[in-house]
């Protein structure tokens, strides 16, 4: 959505409480008429069998033989009794209507039909010169003698009720609607009110206060939430400026040293005329430079690529027997060179699920820090094996060890425990890094363990290719 057209959380909040409201008052408002209606025609017909009723008391049989009220009686009764707006009617079963009485004038009803007894007793809304009637007709007996009564009560007052209601209805609707929006309103400022404040401090921080954070005021239980996740993710941020600034200054330093051995080495053998021996020498002084710098290089590369996702793994079960015989064939040369043996034991069950290079990359690194940081004649053990879910690859050494202070740290780029010595071995300070980040993209672990002059265990915990959990 284009930021002219994006609509406001406030205005959102405001517009669904009061469509909200709309459709609860209109749900009440029907379900009032309908119910309200239906009570005044359950009385409409209540009054009219009453009527009935009434004309069946107080019809006789005159001396003539004919149908005729008691004195009178209908229409003083009716009138007392409710005001007016009924009429009467008496039909024979097999005849024509035979009386009618009432407190409106002859409001014209249609002749009940040849079958008088169909609908008996089922209420009915007709429209007459007098208005809507509500009609009910009847059965009795008079002197053994069967008729149908017809009684009908005029609906004009139920129907003015009822508009009165719906009149009513709307009125309250309306000043509901009214104050409910008025309330949705003060309603969503109040909710997005520490939205809003939120927002503009959050605004304020820059790269440059990254250390600052959003304060803490009363507020809901969401918005605390919020406050607390953007305050974490700005020391995250933080944490995340100060390795960069620390990666970057790391680096520089890095790439400047053989930088400068080689300009070095170089204006110096420019100096002077040199014997072709003394020509191989330097060369191989710039060599070495070069090589570090080629490695430095490709483990940055390396840890670039797998931190932006683009080291692409081919998962497998890998062998870790198998791969530490491979390793350790490859770095017996090294250890030959240093008296070092090399020791590879473990569980030929031990199947990792993983990717062979990567995997073998990291195990590299663990064996040659062993042989660069262990004394002459020392033995290096490289061991595998299943531990539950997990396989394991392990390196330990008989190294001096790494002080307590310092192991928190030994997986940080450019960390050096002695970095004097660790320069002269040529190495990187970027291997052990590289080895963590192999293990978390396998979905594993690397650990740890060093006791100051016992040496180093180094324990890589893989995902086994057995696993159910492994994927």
């Amino acid at each position: 959505m284009s930021e002219g057209r994006r609509s406001s959380l406030k205005t959102e909040l405001a517009l669904w409480y009061g469509a909200a409201i709309t459709l609860c008052l209109i749900a009440y408002s029907l379900a009032v008429g309908y119910f309200f209606g239906r009570h005044l025609e359950f009385e409409l017909d209540r009054r009219v069998h009453e009527d009935i009723e009434l004309a069946a008391r107080s019809l006789i049989e005159n001396a003539e033989g004919q149908p005729a009220w008691v004195g009178g009686f209908l229409g003083k009764e009716i009138e007392e009794e409710d005001g007016g707006g009924h009429w009467l009617e008496v039909w024979s079963e097999a005849g024509p209507r035979l009386l009618s009485a009432g407190t409106i004038s002859d409001p014209g009803l249609e002749p009940l039909g040849g079958d008088k007894r169909e609908g008996l007793r089922q209420g009915r809304t007709i429209v007459s010169g007098h208005g809507p009637l509500r009609v009910m007709t009847d059965r009795v007996v008079v002197a053994g003698r069967p008729f149908i009564i017809r009684a009908a009560v005029s609906e004009v007052g139920s129907q003015q009720q009822l508009w009165q209601l719906r009149s009513e209805l709307v009125a309250v609707s309306l000043t509901v609607l009214i104050l409910g929006g008025l309330g949705g309103v003060a309603i969503a400022r109040r909710a997005t009110g520490p939205l809003g404040r939120l927002a503009e401090r959050a605004r304020r921080i820059t790269a440059d206060h990254i250390h600052e954070r959003i304060p803490e005021e009363p507020a809901s239980a969401e918005i605390e939430d919020l406050r607390t996740a953007f305050n974490e993710t700005l020391a995250r941020l933080e944490r995340s400026f100060e390795q960069l600034r620390r990666f970057s200054g790391d680096a520089s330093h890095e790439l400047r040293t053989p930088l400068t051995a080689l300009r070095s080495v170089g204006e110096a053998s420019l100096r002077h005329d040199h014997t072709l021996a003394e020509y191989r020498d330097v060369i191989g002084s710039m060599l070495e430079e070069v090589d570090r710098l080629t490695r430095l290089s490709d483990d940055l590369l390396t840890l670039a690529s797998a931190e932006t996702g683009r080291a692409h793994l081919h998962m497998g079960p890998v062998h870790l027997l198998a791969l530490g015989r491979e390793v350790a064939s490859h770095l017996s040369v090294l250890a030959e060179e240093r008296g070092q043996t090399i020791e590879v034991i473990g569980d030929p069950q031990a199947l990792a699920l993983g990717d062979h290079a990567a995997l073998r990359q990291a195990l590299v690194n663990l064996v040659d820090n062993a042989i660069k940081y262990s004394p002459e004649e020392t033995r290096i053990v490289v061991s595998s094996g299943l531990a539950g879910d997990l396989v394991f690859l392990r390196v330990q050494d008989e190294g001096p060890g790494i002080s307590v202070s310092a192991q928190p740290r030994v997986f940080e780029r450019f960390f050096r425990a002695d970095r004097q010595r660790s320069r002269e071995m040529g190495g990187t300070g970027l291997g052990l890094s590289i080895v963590k980040l192999i293990a978390e993209t396998h979905g594993g672990t690397v650990q740890l363990q060093s006791e100051p002059g016992h040496g180093c265990t180094f324990s890589l915990l893989l995902p086994s290719s057995t696993s159910k959990t492994a994927v």
